[in-house]
């Protein structure tokens, strides 16, 4: 009887784990490098000036969670109208981003690819580039 509810338990065990590797599987697409960067948010705008503040005063902290720490609190005590700068500075970014998005995208969709690099390669120093990987493989098969 032990074996018997041993077994079971088993099999429900290796169950749960086929599902854990089906979800694992899956992979992140491969970022593309010439992809504008997200504009930055009101918060990460005062950031960079708040940044340079701190270090003026606290030459000696090198510690950036102190940094992130200390504006964090004084973003809290801002009212609205000191934020307003970088509310609007963080909207102009956001407008220039998507902009460049716009051309991005249409970049893309004009169908140009990332072959470029390859495509100045002639053919045959392509085949050479692989010849040469291939030969190291074959030698060794020889021995």
């Amino acid at each position: 009887m032990k074996g018997g509810k041993s077994k079971a338990n088993s099999s429900k065990a290796d169950s749960r784990l086929a599902v854990k590797k089906q979800t694992k599987k899956g992979k992140k697409a491969a970022k593309d490098p010439n992809k504008p960067k997200r504009a930055p948010s009101a918060f990460f705008v005062f950031m960079e000036d708040f940044r340079k503040e701190f270090k003026t005063k606290h030459p000696d902290n090198k510690a950036v969670s102190a940094v992130g720490k200390a504006a964090g609190i004084e973003w809290k005590s801002l009212t609205d109208e000191e934020k307003a700068p970088y509310v609007k500075k963080a909207a102009k970014r956001k407008e220039e981003y998507e902009r460049q998005m716009d051309a991005y995208n249409k970049k893309l969709a004009g169908g140009e690819d990332d072959d470029d690099e390859e495509s100045d390669k002639s053919k045959s120093e392509v085949n050479d580039e692989d010849d040469e990987e291939g030969s190291g493989e074959e030698e060794e098969d020889d021995d």
